[in-house]
């Protein structure tokens, strides 16, 4: 089937047609004029036509294959089931995604407490999505239809590809597929997977016969033939049920395999099945990111959630823009490797200065650009110097425990890009709202020269909202080392930086760190540390963070068996709530209801050291 031209739709005003958004109900396919769709995608999210969202991109990709795509917002899973029946079956395939967030991390806090709201939902309102959003949606979908392919894909699925430890349950769930009923399962960034998978489908061929695509998993009754890649067999979904030091040796493979260039095929045998999950494909190339991105989005919220309040997820995002894909950080409680991978994908400085101009043509646009990031903001066009070194590593960071020799962290094309969009005459601010990592910034001498100081001036001088977001963690080496962290030392040369050059330019600007408790590896003497080094800074913490164990992470792994993968050593785990409450109380040492609480603590510890230092003038 031929691409459809889609006319690049310019932002004067909020008078779009509706068939400028994919269509969500029957009134919206009469507008188009369909009869039939060939895709039906379902998220968790409310629909919003944005870059930033999984299920817009996706459906937007689909849509400039050519396929008629339509898009089904929260699902009402409790009644009647008419949001899954209103549109009937799709002629190649059914979409599902949990949203942006694995729906248990959207519903729960790091102690299993009920969230009262949601970002992704009009309002801010909770109630919209069930737990286990991906299989829920998949089951029913399945009842309903059972001879229509359902496709699963997004955060949710992809970091519940294999057997994880599941924090909400406290038990090892088997993959996602499996429990699901899913036929196909898409994981990471689907753009280029979905886009294949449509190809063939157009072409006849079933879903349910197509293995062999990059950045798939499929179960299958028998152990594939080895193509090119090697067949990595894990411990099985039963064999980790019964011992925990296996599932913690599966994910030394399960993360290598998911950030290598050249990776294998892992095979993991479930309830007498094999769930396959075949190697992700290379990173997108530039054209490609941008050809993503470039689509013709509205950037707004589908015009069905008028006058039902803001959709506080999109309050954040509508003036940012996404500079690029991937971390190569390695951080051992963060997702981001394990879905996006460790390679970054980078757009054009064209795309990104285009999407700038189409933001500064919103109606609401006031001059202030919210963010100019990624998932690290400050990675943009980083890779290898020589890529065949890139080809043969293994390493899960590419910047821990030093800065690889092969990495190019040079900063010009980022400063470039920043000083471009300050100057842009519609633009009177432009922040940065992502953490940056300061780590990459240094010499082997511990200095900021060159290119990495003139990106730190530009960065500091015309880019920060008064606030610097950066995330160190925690203070204590034993701690950071499991974190994959850097050296607090770090932190506090670059915070000298930053006040040098506050004070030369005459700003009065904050930097404000980022910090974890009850990670794996910290005890309350850590804590206690953290507390009295922070102290010692004038800080009053605010940005902390007690851990949520998340699925295919190395924190969660190391949570839930006790086990570091890759020494196979014990390290000591905070997991009860009494634990995770009271390492949580040291960030907040300076408020009266925590003193004597926090002192009892030391004093049963025998640390009465550390409660004097910390207590000294109070």
């Amino acid at each position: 089937m031929p691409k459809l031209k889609q006319p690049l739709i310019i932002l004067l005003n909020n008078s779009f047609k509706i068939t400028d958004f994919l269509p969500t109900s029957k009134k919206d396919l009469k507008a188009f004029g369909w009869d039939e769709l060939d895709v039906i995608l379902f998220t968790g999210d409310a629909y919003i036509d944005h870059p930033a969202f999984g299920a817009a991109i996706i459906g937007r990709v689909l849509r400039n294959e050519g396929l008629k795509v339509a898009l089904i917002p929260q699902p009402n899973w409790r009644d009647d089931l008419r949001d899954f029946k209103k549109l009937g079956k799709p002629r190649l395939f059914f979409g599902v995604t949990a949203g942006n967030m694995d729906s248990m991390i959207n519903h729960y806090t790091a102690n299993r407490r009920l969230r009262s709201d949601d970002a992704y939902t009009p309002g801010g309102k909770a109630g919209f999505r069930p737990d286990y959003a991906v299989t829920v949606y998949t089951k029913i979908l399945k009842k309903l239809f059972p001879e229509t392919p359902v496709i699963i894909g997004g955060i949710e699925a992809s970091l519940r590809r294999l057997t994880h430890y599941d924090y909400w349950s406290d038990k090892l769930k088997p993959s996602v597929l499996t429990e699901s009923g899913a036929d196909l399962l898409v994981y990471g960034n689907g753009e280029k997977p979905i886009r294949r998978i449509a190809r063939l489908a157009l072409k006849g061929v079933p879903v349910s016969s197509i293995k062999n695509i990059p950045q798939t998993a499929y179960i299958s009754d028998t152990v594939p033939e080895k193509n090119k890649q090697k067949n990595i067999i894990l411990h099985s979904y039963e064999d980790c049920r019964k011992d925990k030091k296996k599932f913690a040796e599966n994910f030394k493979h399960i993360e290598t395999e998911s950030n290598r260039l050249k990776a294998d095929t892992l095979i993991q045998k479930t309830a007498g099945r094999f769930v396959v999950v075949n190697p992700p494909y290379p990173p997108a190339s530039e054209k490609e990111a941008d050809s993503f991105y470039d689509l013709p989005y509205t950037r707004l919220p589908h015009p069905r959630y008028k006058n039902k309040g803001k959709i506080p997820a999109y309050e954040m995002i509508k003036f940012s823009v996404n500079m690029h894909r991937g971390c190569f950080g390695g951080c051992s409680f963060c997702t981001i490797s394990a879905h996006q991978g460790k390679f970054v994908s980078s757009r054009s400085e064209k795309s990104i200065l285009k999407e700038i101009d189409l933001i500064t043509k919103m109606p609401d646009f006031k001059g202030t650009v919210s963010d100019l990031g990624g998932p690290s903001a400050n990675m943009y066009k980083m890779r290898g110097f020589d890529l065949k070194i890139c080809e043969k590593c293994k390493r899960p960071s590419c910047i821990y425990p030093d800065v690889c020799f092969n990495l190019n962290t040079n900063h010009t094309a980022l400063t470039g890009i920043y000083k471009k969009v300050r100057k842009h005459p519609k633009v009177k601010h432009a922040f940065v709202g992502s953490g940056i990592r300061y780590d990459m910034l240094f010499d082997k001498n511990g200095k900021i020269t060159g290119d990495k100081y003139e990106y730190v001036e530009e960065l500091i001088k015309h880019h920060v909202s008064g606030r610097l977001k950066v995330a160190p963690e925690h203070t204590e080496n034993g701690v950071l080392k499991i974190m994959r962290k850097p050296s607090f030392d770090l932190f506090l040369k670059f915070k000298k930086y930053f006040d040098k050059i506050n004070r030369s330019a005459g700003l009065k600007q904050q930097i404000i760190p980022y910090f974890i408790s009850s990670h794996p590896g910290s005890r309350d003497e850590d804590m206690a540390q953290l507390a009295i080094k922070t102290k010692e800074l004038n800080f009053r913490l605010e940005q902390v963070q007690d851990l949520t164990p998340t699925p295919m992470t190395l924190a969660a792994v190391i949570y839930y068996s006790g086990y570091h993968p890759y020494t196979l050593e014990k390290v000591y785990t905070p997991k009860s709530r009494e634990q995770k409450l009271a390492q949580r109380m040291f960030f907040f040492w300076y408020k009266k209801e925590y003193r004597d609480k926090i002192k009892k603590r030391l004093l049963k510890i025998k640390r009465k050291d550390l409660s004097d230092r910390l207590f000294r003038r109070f």
